[in-house]
């Protein structure tokens, strides 16, 4: 079997183009440009990496954007004086703060600081509980950028077995309680969750109709794992060496060369996740600019 590749670089460039053409309306008609302000702290080089793409992204859209580098000492204090700034800027409708953050910073403190209204990562308590129970919200990057990925892919993901591999907060919890819940198009499944205490992982990977991986472990997931047929997203990124030229070469936490043998749909790494995460942070600047403007929104 012949697996399709899910070109998450080609939806997510659908959908950018469906975003620039809307921001530009919105200015035209109502003098709203949406505002993105990204935040990093420190040097991380893969922090830096993910802010520029996220910043040059924005640029592209017609956004509003600022960025704020801050080095790796910057007191708590100072870093919650800055989000407050940006919680009373009316131009900005969107704030990120690149993580990881260093180890004197409470990372939860600094995410619950941030106005619900502008949490465009989605992390904020408030939209997480909206989201646990099904009310609209901003809904994590990563976990929207997969509903996406399955949809475009014409998955029939209700009443499938979905298994998820991973329970962080960003990727794993959100994903499985999204596609557990009766969402149309992309829900309504049976969800089984893995993690480092699973017994036997390899039970549940079998009998998966969709399997979501993102345990950040390079090719944990083989062929010899999973049943014909299946659907794959693979949420890792993993940095296993490097060119001649000094390019990074990625990998996923999937072995794509066996898994693809025996999955009917599966995503690649790098061009799969990736490119929809950027773009459903834009998506959800767009509408927290809408709803900031008083205007028809899918988060309020």
């Amino acid at each position: 079997m012949a697996a399709k590749i899910i070109d998450g670089k080609a939806i997510a460039q659908e959908i950018r183009q469906k975003i620039k053409e809307e921001t530009a309306e919105l200015k035209e008609k109502h003098g709203v440009v949406p505002g993105l302000v990204t935040i990093l702290v420190g040097e991380n080089p893969a922090s830096v990496s993910y802010v520029k793409a996220k910043q040059r992204t924005a640029g592209d859209l017609g956004f509003y954007s600022v960025q704020e580098n801050l080095p790796e000492d910057v007191s708590e204090e100072e870093l919650l004086k800055l989000i407050d700034k940006y919680n009373k800027d009316e131009k900005i409708h969107g704030i990120l703060v690149q993580l990881p953050l260093p180890k004197h910073i409470d990372e939860r403190k600094i995410l619950y600081a941030i106005d619900p209204r502008k949490d465009v990562d989605g992390f904020h308590p408030v939209n997480v509980g909206k989201m646990v129970i099904g009310e609209p919200c901003f809904l994590p990057c990563t976990p929207h950028g997969i509903l996406v990925l399955l949809e475009k892919a014409g998955c029939e993901v209700s009443g499938a077995e979905v298994v998820v591999i991973g329970r962080s907060n960003i990727v794993g919890k959100p994903v499985a309680n999204l596609l557990l819940q009766k969402r149309k198009p992309v829900g309504n499944a049976t969800v089984t969750v893995c993690h480092t205490g699973t017994r036997d992982l390899v039970f549940h990977t079998k009998r998966a109709d969709i399997l979501i991986v993102a345990v950040g472990k390079p090719k944990v997931v083989t062929g010899d794992m999973v049943k014909e047929g299946v659907v794959v997203i693979d949420v890792g990124v993993n940095r296993i060496g490097t060119t001649p030229e000094g390019k990074a070469i990625l990998c996923g936490d999937v072995d794509f060369d066996s898994v693809k043998e025996k999955a009917s749909a599966i995503t690649p790494v790098p061009g799969g996740v990736g490119p929809m995460t950027i773009t459903m942070l834009m998506k959800n600047t767009l509408e927290a600019a809408k709803l900031w403007a008083g205007l028809p929104n899918e988060v309020s």
